[in-house]
């Protein structure tokens, strides 16, 4: 599972690299992500202190450092 979360983590890297800021809504959609991948790679991610994420009133907003 740690692969499939790294590959994803990866994957929404360079989704933000080229696409600028994102919903976590327009990252699944683009990428095929199921829920539990999106927020495992995100939270990889934010741990590696490689995006923002913001919170906006019904949602978040996703961009890389």
């Amino acid at each position: 599972m740690t692969d499939q979360i790294g590959y994803s983590a990866g994957l929404i890297w360079q989704f933000l690299c080229e696409n600028g800021e994102s919903s976590p809504i327009k990252i699944k959609a683009s990428l095929g992500l199921s829920n539990t991948l999106l927020y495992l790679a995100l939270g990889w991610l934010a741990r590696e202190d490689k995006v923002n994420i913001e919170r906006l009133e019904h949602s978040y907003k996703i961009s890389l450092k």
